[in-house]
């Protein structure tokens, strides 16, 4: 099956290429977890777009990977969500939230599937979370979980 995909896949390739796999594969892993589209002449035309996305996003060498790990151990992150009486949340930040509030603190767009927290975060407090860049570098940010008002 002929397919574009969306995001990073490792071991099969980056967001706009298209690749050839099996029905299986496809059906099963790729499409419903959102990694790639099926091939069309319609799809054909959205690849330009997705490259133009990833090239503007992509971390061009080890010397930008290195300025963005500063940028973000510099950052300071705050995640504001509902808590209950305890001081516990409703539900638990997760690596979108993080994400978001990333992007808010320092305009950087940062790969949700990039970022790793040890374990679920549940309370309020400050949280070592850390971001794998390209090129083998991997950055520590501490996020602050706060309650909203």
């Amino acid at each position: 099956m002929k397919l574009i995909l969306t995001r990073e896949v490792s071991g099969l390739g980056r967001a706009g290429d298209v690749v050839t796999v099996k029905d299986g594969f496809a059906r099963n892993f790729l499409l419903p977890r959102g990694n790639a589209i099926a091939w069309s002449l319609g799809g054909e035309k959205q690849i330009e777009g997705i490259r133009r996305a990833r090239a503007s996003r992509e971390i061009r060498d080890l010397d930008h990977a290195k300025e963005v790990k500063a940028t973000l151990e510099g950052a300071t992150v705050t995640v504001t969500v509902k808590v209950g009486a305890a001081g516990r949340l409703f539900g638990s930040v997760t690596d979108k939230d993080v994400a978001s509030a990333i992007k808010a603190a320092t305009g950087l767009d940062v790969d949700r599937h990039s970022i790793k927290t040890a374990g679920h975060i549940k309370t309020t407090g400050t949280h070592a979370v850390k971001v794998s860049l390209p090129h083998h570098v991997v950055a520590s940010v501490t996020v602050t979980v706060v309650a909203a008002a």
